[in-house]
C-alpha cells in the first residue's frame, strides 16, 4: 500500500485516530498541529506501537504563511496520502462575533485546505498518484444559522472536492470529501457547542476516521459514516423548504436557557 501519509490536526480527535489507523496498516506519518508537545507524544505512541517513521511539524497551518511552512518542512518526501483534517468552528450570530476569529476560520477551513491540495495535489500528479481526504461536515448539506461561517467552509470543502477529484482522477490521483455528523471530540467546547441539540450524541473520532480513511482507500468521492443521516440529506432534506430547514438548523444549535 501506499506508505507516507500527511495528517494534519493530528494532536487530537479525528486527527490523531487517522494517524493511529494509517500506523496500524504499517504506514509511516508525517503529522502536524500547533501542539507540539500533543504532537510528540503521539509520535512516541505510535513509534512504539506500530515500528513506522513519525515526522512532527509543529506550526500553525491557519497562519498567512501556514502552508507554504508546512510544505517546505515536508518538502522531498514523497507524500502518497494527504488528510486535511484541521479546522475550527464558532457559535453566535455572525454580527456578534469577532470578525477576526471568523476570518482566521476561513483561512484555515478554505485556503490551508485548497493550498495543500494544490502544492502537494500536483506533487501526486508528477509522482504518478495518490489519495487526498478532505475532512469536511454534514454542514456542507445546508447553510448553518448561528454557524453561518463553518458551514460555509465545509460547503466549500466538499464541492472543491468534488471537482478536484473529476480533474485528477484519470491522473492517478482520487479526493474523498468525508462528512461526519457531530463527533465527539474538543471541536464542542472550542466552538462553544456546549448544551445545544447539536451534541447530545455523537460518533467516536476512532470509527470516524477509520470510516473516512476506509471510503478514501476506496476512491470514494463524499462518505457520510451515520447511515440514518446519509439517507436524510441525500433523500429527505433536499425537497423540505428553505425556510423549515434554516429554522431546523438554527433550532439544533440553540442553547439551552
Amino acid at each position: 500500500m501506499a506508505n507516507t501519509a500527511l495528517v494534519t490536526g493530528a494532536s487530537s480527535g479525528i486527527g490523531a485516530e487517522f494517524a493511529r489507523y494509517h500506523a496500524e496498516k504499517g504506514g509511516d506519518l508525517i503529522i502536524t498541529a500547533r501542539r507540539g508537545d500533543a504532537l510528540d507524544a503521539l509520535k512516541t505512541e505510535i513509534e512504539a506501537a506500530h515500528g513506522v517513521t513519525v515526522t512532527t511539524v509543529a506550526l500553525d497551518l491557519g497562519a498567512a504563511d501556514g502552508a507554504q511552512a508546512l510544505y517546505d518542512a515536508v518538502k522531498g518526501r514523497k507524500i502518497d496520502i494527504l488528510i486535511n483534517n484541521a479546522g475550527f468552528g464558532g457559535h453566535g450570530l455572525f454580527i456578534e462575533r469577532d470578525l477576526d476569529a471568523d476570518l482566521a476560520m476561513i483561512d484555515l477551513n478554505v485556503k490551508a485546505l485548497a493550498s495543500l491540495c494544490h502544492m502537494i495535489g500536483a506533487d501526486m500528479v508528477k509522482n504518478g498518484g495518490g489519495k487526498i481526504l478532505n475532512v469536511s461536515s454534514t454542514a456542507s448539506y445546508m447553510a448553518g444559522p448561528l454557524q453561518a461561517t463553518y458551514f460555509a467552509t465545509k460547503a466549500y470543502v466538499s464541492s472543491f472536492s468534488m471537482a478536484l477529484d473529476e480533474e485528477l482522477r484519470d491522473k492517478g490521483v482520487t479526493v474523498t470529501a468525508l462528512e461526519p455528523g457531530y463527533v465527539e471530540t474538543e471541536f464542542a467546547a472550542s466552538a462553544n457547542l456546549e448544551d445545544t441539540p447539536l451534541t447530545k450524541s455523537g460518533a467516536t473520532p476512532r470509527s470516524v476516521a477509520k470510516y473516512g480513511y476506509d471510503a478514501m482507500r476506496r476512491g470514494e468521492l463524499r462518505a457520510i459514516n451515520d447511515g440514518k443521516l446519509r439517507f436524510v440529506l441525500n433523500w429527505v432534506f433536499p425537497w423540505l423548504p428553505n425556510r423549515m430547514k434554516l429554522k431546523q438548523v438554527r433550532k439544533m444549535q440553540e442553547k439551552s436557557s
